[in-house]
This record gives C-alpha cells, structure tokens and sequence, in this order.
C-alpha cells in the first residue's frame, strides 16, 4: 500500500506521468482519496481524473464528499463534460449526499462544459439554495448567450427572495449587455446602489463596461470616479471606452495617469486601445512615445499590441515603420496579416499588399473574407484584371466565393478593371444571395460604363426581389435615367420614390434636378430646387447653372 507521505514523494514533479502500475497500488480507498486530492492540489486535472476513471473500472471505490468536490473542480477545469457526467452519476449511486457546495459545483461544472441543460435539471432538483446557487445559473446562462434565460433567472431569484450579491450583479449586468437593454441596466445600477454594492469592484466594473457599450461615457466615467480602488480592468475598461466612443484625448489622458499612479502595468489591450488613439488622432509624436513604452514592457512583440500598432502607424502613412512593427510580432496570426495587407491596400500600395498575400500563404495560413475584403476593397482601382482573377481563383479555392460580401467586392473590382462581363458573371453567380449591395453595384457598373439601358431593366427586376431600393439605388438609377434622356422614365422613378416612403435626402434631390434637367424639364428641376431644405453646394451649383438656362417669364 502506497501511504501519503510516499505519493508525495513520488509525485512531487511539475507534471507526473502516471502509469497504470502506479494507479492499481492504489488499493485501498485512503490511498485513492488522498493521491486524487493531492493531483487535483498541483493542478494535476487529467491524472486525477485518470486515477477515478481507472479505479472505477477496476473496483468499487468509495470517496469522501471533498474528493467529489475536487474531481468536479478538474471536470470544471478540464473542461470534460464527460468525465464530469460519470463523477456525477458515481455520486448519486453512492451514499454520498452531496451537501450545498457540492451540488454548487456540480451546476459550475456542468454551466462551464456548456450543458446548461443538465446544470438546470441539478438546479430545479436542489431543495435547499443560496445565492451562489442562483448566480452560477445566472452567468452560465450569460456566457453561453443566452442572455434573456439570465434576466428571467434573475427575476426568479429576486421573487424567491434571495439577494444578489457582486458577482450576482457582475454576471446580470453583462448580460443586460448583451441583450442591449439600456432600461434595465438603468434599473440594475439602482438596485447595485440600493444593495450597497456601488463601491464593489466586481459590480463597478461591469457597470463601467455596460455604460460604454450603451454609448453612456458620461455615466461610466462617473462609475470610474467613485472606483477608490482601481484594477487593471478598471482602467482597461475605461480607456478602452474613451477610444471606442471617440474620445481618444480622454483616453491618452487616463493612460497617461495609469502610468503616474505605477500600480498596475498596462497589458495589450490597453495599449491596442491608445494606439488606436493615436491613430484616429494622427498624432505620430505621441504614438512614438507610447510605442517606447509598450517595448519597454516586453509588449512589442504581443500579437495584439502589435497589430494595433501596425495599423497606428499606417493611419499615420508611415508604412516603413508599420511593415517594421509588424515583422517584430512573435507568430503572426490571420488578424495580423490582415491588419499589414490592409494597411498597405488602403494606402493604394497594392504590389505590396498583393506581397503580403503570398507571403501569408506560403505560412500555411488560409485567408478568410476580411483578407479579400481588404485587398479587394481599397485596392480595386490599382489591380489588374489578370490580378484580379487570380484573386477571384483563390477565393474559390478558399470556398469564399459563396460570401455575399467577397463576390460583392470582386464585382465592384472588376468593374474598377472595366470587365463588365465578368461583374455580371459574378452578379449571375450570385442569385438569390444578392443583396441590397449586390444589385447597387451592378446598377453602378452598367451605369459607369454607359449601358443606361441594361441598368433600368435590371432596376425592374430588382422590385420583385427581396432587396428594396434605398437612397443610393434610386440615386443610381435617376443617373440611369439622364443618361437616356427620358422624361418618361424619370417621372416614373419620381413617383416610385414618393410612392415607396423613402425619406429622400439632398443627394437624392440634386440627383433628380440633375436628371430633370438633362431630359429638358427646367420647370421640374426648379421645383425640386425650390422644395429641397439643407441645400448644399451641388444644390447652389445646379441652381447657378438652371438660372443661366431659365427663361424667366
């Protein structure tokens, strides 16, 4: 027999390897409770569950409730939804009541291996619960997206007449997140006030994260404020809420105390975020210097960090610099390859954004719809047709080609390549997948390439299609009809256009007194002149041009 002090001995390495020698000495059931305990205690999850799956297989085991509750926690941990339903189906035929805690473990087990079914059916059959209970539901229902199970959750929680907790409220508040219900996140910061948990991080935090995915920087930052204790969430949170909502001053600012109060050190993603600011600020001295500091961290080689100031300075047309950064990241990944390729695509650097591709190919990586996106996108205009099919080629060879989005962009770049043929292939391609986007684009391209004709036929077809036209189709299409010269046509889009609801904004109006005009109806031009509010410095022109024209009685 194997005593304690021998396992320890034995197993006091950083990860044993345990045989099935080891394991079967494991006679008796003080030996197994103890060499299960002591794995689970060195985070040693697979071997404990081995040694409960081999001795279950072997012999009737007997374990004490603290084992139960360790070998669920390595289910948890391990993530092993089976081994997880074997330990829970040992302990309901053994004579083991598994207590409170227990029973709590079980649902986290079960809510974390995502089986949230099986962590409810433990749920409903508890006779006794409490708090912890109710929020281990609550928040695997919120990480498992389901967000209005999580809210009835805890309407029901609140109506047997439990109290929530912070970590209750943490897990509510995501999930009113998630929901996008900005009433009852209201209504959830006055209860976290009433509760008196307004001055606990856990809730604090998930407020702040709330308010700034609501758009409420003002009520973050006042959450921020009364924070006497900030974590590294903390200012992550709000510093990555200033640069989302626009203020990236406020941003730069906060970082810059982060650094003054030298509590915490600031991790990738607040660096990704005042990159971003810089960014968007064109600031390059400042992104320099906040680039010294990110290196002086030993974050200038994060894939995060380093994506995000890839793009910082690529915003700043610096793309020596960018291309520079970007070959310092440690095992680019997809994100960091799309990130250099559309830094130098949006710049209209297409050899080199087309460079980029190949090399990221030669890695093993496999492109994904944003990496056409940004070659496809910015770059159309600079690619040649033959280019241009060989990106098509490879979007096929990728199984991309049945993304809406991709075959919207090869149309519009084969336009930009004056390929005409080969956008209505794609269009045809398309069917029924074809969007809004999709029948614009092709309207745009007959359009520019002067088929006028093709262009209100297929106009015609659009309005017995799913898609309905918008602002920039009727746009389109009231060129479509200048371009033919028909008054006729033209009266029958305006009528469709009043008839349909759109609200018609001043683009749409200087389009129709441009087609008005053209077709020789000046009475109707000036009419719609005369109608239009907001007119902006097309209106103005047009109105110049139409008094130099108009015969004025």
């Amino acid at each position: 027999m194997i005593i304690p002090s021998q396992i320890r001995c034995i197993y006091n390495c950083t990860r044993p390897v345990v045989s099935t020698r080891v394991v079967s000495s494991l006679s008796t059931n003080l030996s197994t409770n103890n060499y299960i305990n002591l794995m689970c205690k060195q985070q040693h999850y697979k071997e404990a569950l081995d040694a409960f799956n081999f001795n279950l297989e072997k012999s009737c085991i007997h374990l004490e409730p603290s084992t139960y509750a360790n070998l669920i926690l390595a289910c948890t941990n391990f993530r092993s939804l089976n081994y997880g339903k074997k330990i829970h189906d040992h302990i309901s035929k053994s004579k083991c009541q598994p207590d409170l805690v227990l029973q709590n473990h079980i649902i986290n087990m079960y809510a974390k291996c995502g089986s949230l079914k099986d962590a409810r059916k433990v749920f409903d059959a508890m006779q006794l619960r409490n708090v912890v209970s109710w929020t281990i539901m609550i928040s695997g229902y919120m990480k498992n997206d389901e967000e209005n199970n999580a809210i009835i959750m805890y309407i029901q929680m609140l109506r047997s007449g439990y109290l929530p907790d912070q970590f209750t409220f943490g897990s509510i508040i995501k999930a009113c997140c998630i929901g996008a219900d900005i009433d009852l996140g209201r209504q959830l910061h006055g209860q976290v006030i009433k509760s008196g948990y307004d001055h606990h991080l856990i809730a604090q935090n998930a407020l702040i994260s709330m308010y700034t995915k609501f758009g409420q920087i003002a009520h973050a930052s006042s959450v921020f404020a009364m924070i006497s204790t900030k974590d590294l969430i903390s200012w992550a949170s709000m510093i990555t809420g200033y640069t989302q909502l626009g203020n990236d001053i406020e941003a730069l600012y906060l970082f810059r105390d982060m650094l003054r109060q030298s509590v915490y050190q600031p991790n990738e993603y607040i660096f990704g975020s005042v990159f971003s600011a810089c960014g968007s600020l064109l600031e390059p001295e400042f992104g320099r210097q906040i680039h010294g500091v990110c290196a002086k961290f030993g974050l200038g080689r994060n894939i995060f960090a380093g994506c995000s100031l890839c793009d910082m300075y690529a915003k700043f047309g610096f793309l020596p610099l960018a291309e520079r950064a970007f070959y310092q990241i440690e095992s680019p990944d997809l994100v960091s390859w799309n990130a250099i390729i559309a830094a130098f695509s949006d710049s209209g650097h297409v050899n080199e954004a087309v460079s980029f591709f190949r090399q990221m190919m030669h890695t093993g990586l496999l492109p994904d719809d944003i990496t056409f996106l940004s070659l496809l996108c910015p770059c159309g205009s600079f690619l040649t047709r033959n280019q241009g099919m060989q990106m098509h080629s490879y979007i096929i060879k990728v199984g991309l080609d049945k993304e809406a989005a991709v075959c919207n962009s090869l149309l519009t770049m084969y336009t930009k390549c004056s390929s005409l043929h080969d956008a209505f292939n794609v269009f045809t391609y398309l069917g029924k997948r074809a969007n809004l986007v999709s029948w614009n684009a092709i309207l745009s391209a007959c359009l520019q390439h002067k088929h006028a004709g093709e262009a209100y036929r297929l106009f015609k077809l659009m309005l017995f299609s799913e898609n309905k036209p918008d602002n920039i189709t009727i746009t389109i299409i009231l060129g479509t009809c200048a371009e033919l010269a028909s008054l006729e046509v033209g009266n029958q889009v305006h009528c469709f256009t009043v008839k349909s609801g759109l609200v018609v904004g001043v683009s749409v109006r200087n389009r129709l007194i441009d087609m008005y005009a053209k077709c020789g109806s000046l009475k109707h031009a000036c009419d719609v002149f005369d109608s239009t509010q907001n007119l902006d410095i097309v209106s103005w022109s047009f109105n110049c041009w139409l008094c130099s024209v108009w015969t004025w009685p």
